[in-house]
C-alpha cells in the first residue's frame, strides 16, 4: 500500500475497468467509469498533490511486485476535527484475499501513531455485508444506522443509510488493529517511527 504516483494509472484503470459491476453498487465515484487513461493520470496527480499537501491520503493496494493494482483505501479528514475516516474498495479479482481489512488495520494504527487522532471512522452502506464484517473484526464500534448520509447509487435515487463504526484512541491496544504490520516512509523514504 502507497500513495498512487501518475505512473500508476494503467493499473489502476484495468483494476477498475475490470470491477464496474462490482463496485457500482457501493462507489459512487464508479458510475463515472470507465475513464480515460489521461482521466486516470490527472486524478492520480490530484490524489498525489493532495497527499503531500497532507490533505487527503488515498493509496494503491498493489501486488507485492507493484505489477497490479488490487484496490484503493485511505485516510480521509472528512468526519470533522481529532478524526479520519478509513475508506476501502477491493477489484473484483482480489475479493476475499484479506486486503481490506489488512489496509485498515494498517490505517488505522498510522491514524492513532502516526496521525495522532482521536477517533477512526468506517462508514459502509448497511446492504454492503462483505464490508460490514471488516471493522466489526477489527473491533470498531458499531455507532448505529444513519438514514441518508451516503450518495445515492444513481442520478435521481435518494440518499442510502450507513452504519457507522468507530475506534477511540485508547481502544486501539485491544484491538487486532494493533498487531498490524506497518512500515511507514515519508516523501523522502525515510522510515517514521509509530508511537
Amino acid at each position: 500500500m502507497r500513495c498512487y504516483e501518475p505512473r500508476d494509472a494503467p493499473l489502476l484503470k484495468d483494476a477498475v475497468d475490470s470491477s464496474l459491476e462490482h463496485l457500482r453498487p457501493w462507489m459512487p465515484w464508479a458510475l463515472d467509469e470507465p475513464q480515460s487513461l489521461d482521466q486516470k493520470v490527472e486524478l492520480l496527480r490530484a490524489f498525489r498533490g493532495q497527499f503531500d499537501r497532507d490533505e487527503n491520503f488515498v493509496y494503491g493496494i498493489f501486488v507485492r511486485d507493484e505489477s497490479e493494482v488490487v484496490g484503493g483505501t485511505g485516510l480521509h479528514p472528512r468526519v470533522g476535527d481529532g478524526g479520519l475516516e478509513i475508506g476501502y474498495w477491493v477489484a473484483a479479482g482480489a475479493i476475499g484475499k484479506g486486503y481490506a481489512t489488512e489496509v485498515a488495520a494498517a490505517l488505522t494504527r498510522v491514524a492513532f501513531e502516526i496521525c495522532g487522532v482521536d477517533r477512526v471512522h468506517i462508514h459502509v452502506a448497511p446492504e454492503n455485508v462483505a464490508s460490514t464484517r471488516i471493522p466489526r473484526k477489527l473491533g470498531f464500534v458499531e455507532e448505529g444506522t444513519l438514514r441518508r448520509r451516503l450518495p445515492p447509487r444513481r442520478p435521481g435515487e435518494a440518499r442510502r443509510d450507513q452504519v457507522t463504526f468507530t475506534m477511540l484512541r485508547e481502544e486501539l491496544s485491544r484491538s487486532p488493529c494493533a498487531d498490524a504490520r506497518v512500515e511507514a516512509f515519508d516523501a523522502a523514504g525515510r522510515p517514521v517511527a509509530l508511537a
